[in-house]
């Protein structure tokens, strides 16, 4: 421990250089002065510079002539983005130095020198770090040699309480070697763990897992004051991995921040490596069924579809999160595709519970960070892990949304080869926070992404899951079953979705069939009120937390029906008044193509809408969102019958992808929407959405097993029939103190029944 004083007092001596220290004299505190300078030098980030030679890559030479430096403060403007920056690449080249310094209007040496400062900051953070880790250590090992001194110094005899001979050794002795003993082999296994964690071998003496009692503000979570750096111990820990502080469970929302560590903190360490033990045994596992050749998967004869073997899959693994439950079901399917998208913006997504519910929206209801175990290493995910909560969702009523608990762990395998892996976790260490997660379990699953030319990635996506089949409705099990309601193809599909909405709205130019006039900011306020809308229909049909929602319990609507009530008072977004959701599933003995193209046919729309006055509907504005035509928001307007009636438009919004199709809309009023086509804030715009949900039915021509890929009849058609889902969401009353009444409900249940029996009338159905 004097080696590492000593390796501090040298670094900053470097720092405060020899005219600081001949000023102080001899009783020169070391540890007092190192504080303060590490202070100072944390108040004055990167973002403040010098106009003159700095940094840890100066080229100036001795002879040079002494120039005043003139001190310069970037903009907030200018700090935000050369943070960003820096997160993505630290060692800017000259060319893009140079870009920078045209985007902000700096300087190209402003802009080199604030990168240089930047990382000797963060070197000096780490140092700082690993002086008050390794000082903390060393008081603890005094501690130790203390109280073992006195305990042989007084002696006492375990029967009579007197002195004790020679030899032996007092009770208060014995206890505290046994307690050493069993912590340096908890130290030990934990290190062990870390090390298949990092690849790279970890000093016991060195590791915060020996400090019972660490402080969580040592630690430099990544983005935590503005700093790109995370705990470490110099060299042997990468930034990123702190296995010590924190307590799982509770409500942790801000990354890097956790709380402090109680009086049960080995208790949280060690269920903290038991995490880390699982998301290991996950992430080898979920390496194992995505590759190519595995002989977990059987092909079929014409080798479009894959089956899981469930033998070669018992015989492979032993359960990582314990047996099957009695009485459910195993689905398991995996899909790859091509998305355009690279593999470092697709895993900050995934590693952000927003971004991803974001990227997923009609499958993820809710999703928020529990707690991080660690934020990655060397400013990147590699080796992120954290515990989330999420409500994956499928468009019925029928199906109830799935709520898990589970760690997500990334690593990188090779250069832009990542891989994200999923487990559950059923036992929740504070048990105030424990809740029955318990219809479902999430296996090993995840994601493996590699780098594509072009900004592309080639994406393998498997999904794991066991659950409670006798909670789901007869009319959908098929669909569950064969995979393609929460299987991997849905992912696939709808993250190519999206992605491809992205990159349409990101490109500068309009496409020639956008025959609209809108500018940029009006196309994304119109986009960002049909999300809103769409998010508020899926909640609306499901019954997700995402809304809170009253169910309605009435026997003579039957077990198909769902009606929810809620009262809105201060939710711009809603008209004020008791507001009504009623929706219901049925299966339609045709394929989902043909029932989407009519539903979303404005020509089409007087035979089942009855907003639309009788008469066919006339789009005014169309925003692509993908290249199908049908992936698009929509601007529609009846053909009134007054001519000055004219106050109400119908916004819409459909798309469709290998798994789902969507036709979604709600009337606004004509005065609110010129301000969101004008580029307005659109989040006081209320609305009330109604809409459809078309899913494949999961029946095959053969009458087996789909298994994530449906056959496809003549003309790319999918075979077979779909699952229809009619949701509508309307205002009873104005006012939030009203009574609801037996009459609004039976209205909104006829409505329902008469729009589905005119969907099957004009698709000549039964």
């Amino acid at each position: 421990m004097q080696n590492s004083s000593s390796f501090s007092y040298s670094n900053q001596r470097k720092m405060e250089g020899p005219s600081e220290i001949g000023l102080i004299g001899e009783n020169f505190d070391a540890g007092l002065m190192g504080r303060m300078r590490d202070d100072e030098y944390e108040s004055r980030s990167g973002s403040d510079n010098f106009d003159g030679v700095s940094g840890d890559d100066q080229d100036g030479g001795d002879d040079q002539p002494q120039r005043k430096k003139r001190y310069h403060r970037h903009t907030p403007h200018q700090i935000q983005e050369l943070e960003s920056f820096f997160k993505e690449c630290p060692h800017p080249d000259e060319k893009q130095r140079l870009d920078l310094s045209k985007r902000l209007g700096l300087e190209n040496k402003q802009v080199k020198f604030w990168f240089q400062n930047r990382r000797t900051q963060m070197k000096t953070q780490l140092e700082r770090h690993e002086n008050i880790m390794l000082r903390q250590e060393n008081d603890k090992l005094r501690a130790e040699n203390s109280l073992m001194k006195e305990a042989m110094s007084n002696p006492v005899c375990n029967s009579c309480g007197g002195p004790a001979i020679p030899g032996q050794i007092s009770f208060e002795e014995h206890q505290i070697r046994i307690e050493n003993a069993r912590l340096k082999d908890e130290l030990n296994r934990i290190c062990a763990l870390a090390n298949k964690f990092l690849g790279k071998p970890i000093s016991s003496m060195t590791s915060p897992m020996a400090l019972p009692n660490s402080n969580s503000g040592l630690e430099l979570g990544i983005g935590r004051n503005g700093l790109g750096g995370s705990s470490t111990l110099g060299t042997p820990l990468p930034m990123g991995l702190d296995l010590g502080d924190g307590v799982l469970g509770t409500q942790t929302a801000m990354p890097g921040i956790r709380p402090s560590l109680g009086l049960m903190g080995n208790e949280v360490q060690l269920e903290r490596s038991m995490l880390i033990d699982l998301a290991l045994a996950a992430m080898e596992e979920l390496l194992k069924m995505t590759q190519a050749e595995s002989p977990l998967w059987i092909k079929s004869l014409d080798g479009e579809k894959e089956v899981f073997n469930h033998e070669e899959y018992a015989r492979l693994f032993s359960p990582c999160i314990g047996p099957k439950p009695t009485g459910y079901v195993t689905e398991a399917t995996r899909e790859t595709g091509i998305v355009i998208i690279n593999s470092l913006a697709l895993v900050e997504t995934l590693m952000d519970a927003n971004r991803w519910a974001e990227m997923f929206p009609s499958m993820i209801a809710r999703a928020i960070n529990l707690d991080v175990i660690s934020n990655g290493m060397g400013g990147t995910r590699n080796g992120a892990l954290q515990v989330m909560h999420a409500e994956v969702q499928l468009l019925s009523p029928l199906v109830p949304v799935r709520q898990v608990r589970f760690i997500r762990f990334c690593k990188q395998h090779a250069e832009g080869v990542w891989a994200v892996v999923d487990v559950s976790i059923d036992i929740v260490h504070d048990s105030a926070n424990a809740q029955p997660f318990m219809s479902c379990r999430r296996l090993p699953s995840g994601c493996i992404v590699q780098d594509m030319p072009n900004g592309y990635s080639k994406v393998t996506w498997l999904e794991h899951w066991e659950y409670d089949e006798s909670v789901v409705h007869q009319l959908y099990r098929p669909l569950l079953s064969s995979g393609v309601g929460f299987g991997a193809h849905r992912w696939i599909a709808t993250l190519q979705r999206q992605c491809e909405c992205l990159a349409i709205l990101m490109s500068s130019s309009i496409s020639s069939d956008d025959h609209t006039a809108l500018s940029q900011a009006g196309r994304r306020s119109m986009l960002k009120l049909a999300q809103r809308m769409t998010g508020n229909f899926c909640s609306g049909v499901c019954a997700s937390s995402a809304r809170k929602w009253d169910m309605l319990h009435i026997g003579t609507l039957g077990d198909d029906m769902k009606v929810m009530t809620r009262k809105n008072v201060d939710d711009p977004g809603e008209p004020p008044g008791i507001v009504l959701s009623a929706a219901t599933s049925v299966w339609m003995p045709v394929s989902r193509q043909r029932v989407f193209d009519f539903l979303r046919d404005e020509r089409l729309r007087s035979e089942w809408d009855i907003l639309s006055n009788g008469g066919p509907m006339q789009e005014m504005v169309h925003i692509a969102k993908g290249q199908g035509h049908g992936n698009c928001v929509s601007l529609l307007r009846a053909n009134a019958v007054n001519a000055n009636d004219s106050s109400m438009l119908i916004l819409q919004e459909t798309w469709m992808d290998a798994s789902c199709s969507v036709v979604v809309y709600a009337p606004v009023d004509v005065q609110s929407l010129n301000v969101v086509m004008s580029g307005g804030d659109s989040a006081y715009v209320a609305l009330l959405p109604s809409g459809f949900a078309i899913l494949p039915d999961g029946h095959c021509n053969n009458n087996s097993s789909c298994n994530g890929t449906m056959q496809k009849g003549g003309g790319g058609e999918e075979s077979g029939g779909s699952l229809l889902t009619v949701g509508f969401q309307i205002l009873v009353n104005s006012l939030p103190t009203a009574k609801l009444t037996v009459e609004s409900v039976d209205t909104v249940n006829n409505l329902i029944s008469c729009t589905i029996q005119k969907i099957k009338g004009a698709l000549r159905v039964a």
